[in-house]
C-alpha cells in the first residue's frame, strides 16, 4: 500500500522475483517507469514534434489549437502515432538507461574514491548510462520520429500542394520506416542525427541523475520513499535539465526527417539558424516544459516505487547482492 509518506508493500518473500539479480530487477524497473511516462504524455510528444520539424499548420500554432487541429484530421488514434515505436524505444532504452547507472554509479563508487558519494558521480554516471542507452536504441528513436511527422488526414484529402499532409500514410509501422531508411542509406541511414543527439543526452542524462540524487539528499530520510517526494524531485530535474540541451533536440529533430540536407551536426545548426531564426532552436519548448514536469515526474516516481517493490537493495549494499 503507498502513501504520501511511503510505500510499505513488495514482492512476496519467496517469490521467483527473488532469485532474479539486482540487474535484471533495475532492467524491469526502468522498463516500467519509462513505458508509464512515455504513454502519459504521448500526445504533447507529437504536437512537440510537428512544432519542432515546421510541419505545415502546426510550427505558428498553440498547443490547444494543435491539438484540436490534429483530432480533427486524424481523430484520437492521431495523438498516439509513433507511441508504439516510441513506447517500444523507451522500455529498452529506460531499462538500460537506470540499470547501466546503477552499474556505473557503483562501479566508481567501489574504484574511483577520488570522485567522492556526492553530485559528481551521479553526473558522470547518469552522462554514461545515457551514452549507452541511445545508441542502443537509437534506430527506434529515427522511426518514432518519421511516425510523428508525416501527418494524414483521416477525414478529407487536403490539397496536393500541402506539405506533410497525405490521405494515406507513406509508413505502415516501425518495419516499414526502418526498412525503408536502411534501403536508402543503410546502417548510418539508421543513425542519422546521432551526433547532436549524444551531444544533447550525455549533460541531459546526466544532469538529471545529478539534480535528482541532490534534490532528494535534502530530504529527510522518514520522507525518502515518499512518492510525492520523487515526483517533485523528478519533476525539477527534468525541468533543469531539459531547458540546457533543448535546442540539440530540435537540430536532431530536423535532421531526422530531412535525410539529405543536412551533412553534419554544425551544418543543420548553423542552417537552421540562418534560415528559419533563433527562435526555431526553441520551438515547442513551451509544450515541452507541459510535457516534461509529468512525463519526469512518472518516471522518477516508478522508478523509485519498483525498486521497493522489487526489494533492490540500496546501493551500499548492492555489490554484495548483485552476486545472488
Amino acid at each position: 500500500m503507498a502513501s504520501s509518506q511511503g510505500i510499505s508493500w513488495s514482492i512476496k518473500e519467496g517469490s521467483a522475483l527473488d532469485t532474479f539479480p539486482v540487474y535484471v530487477k533495475e532492467l524491469m524497473a526502468g522498463g516500467v517507469a519509462g513505458g508509464f511516462s512515455k504513454s502519459a504524455v504521448a500526445p504533447l510528444e507529437r504536437i512537440k514534434i510537428l512544432v519542432q520539424t515546421r510541419t505545415e499548420g502546426y510550427h505558428s500554432m498553440g498547443v490547444r489549437q494543435s491539438l484540436k487541429r490534429l483530432l480533427k484530421h486524424e481523430g484520437l488514434a492521431g495523438f498516439y502515432k509513433g507511441n508504439g515505436a516510441s513506447v517500444i524505444r523507451i522500455i529498452p532504452y529506460s531499462s538500460l538507461y537506470f540499470m547501466t547507472y546503477e552499474r556505473y554509479k557503483c562501479w566508481m563508487l567501489d574504484n574511483y574514491a577520488i570522485f567522492g558519494t556526492g553530485p559528481l558521480v551521479d553526473l558522470l554516471a547518469g552522462s554514461a548510462a545515457g551514452g549507452t542507452a541511445i545508441l542502443c536504441t537509437y534506430p527506434l528513436d529515427l522511426a518514432r520520429t518519421i511516425l510523428a511527422h508525416e501527418v494524414v488526414d483521416a477525414k478529407a484529402s487536403l490539397e496536393s500542394g500541402s506539405r506533410n499532409f497525405i490521405a494515406q500514410p507513406r509508413n505502415s509501422g516501425i518495419k516499414s520506416v526502418l526498412g525503408g531508411v536502411y534501403r536508402e542509406s543503410g546502417v548510418r541511414g539508421l543513425y542519422r542525427g546521432i551526433g547532436p543527439t549524444l551531444m544533447g543526452i550525455l549533460p541531459y542524462a546526466g544532469m538529471r541523475f545529478c539534480i535528482y540524487e541532490e534534490l532528494k539528499r535534502h530530504v529527510s530520510e522518514e520522507h525518502q520513499r515518499s512518492i510525492v517526494m520523487s515526483l517533485s524531485c523528478g519533476a525539477l530535474s527534468g525541468l533543469l535539465g531539459q531547458s540546457v540541451t533543448y535546442p540539440l533536440d530540435v537540430v536532431k529533430r530536423q535532421m531526422q526527417v530531412d535525410s539529405g540536407r543536412y551533412k553534419n551536426t554544425w551544418k543543420a545548426f548553423t542552417t537552421i539558424v540562418s534560415e528559419q531564426g533563433w527562435r526555431q532552436l526553441f520551438a515547442g519548448l513551451g509544450i515541452n516544459y507541459i510535457k516534461i514536469v509529468p512525463s519526469m515526474a512518472i518516471g522518477f516516481a516508478t522508478y523509485d516505487v519498483m525498486k521497493l517493490w522489487l526489494r533492490i537493495p540500496p546501493r551500499q549494499k548492492t555489490k554484495s547482492a548483485s552476486t545472488v
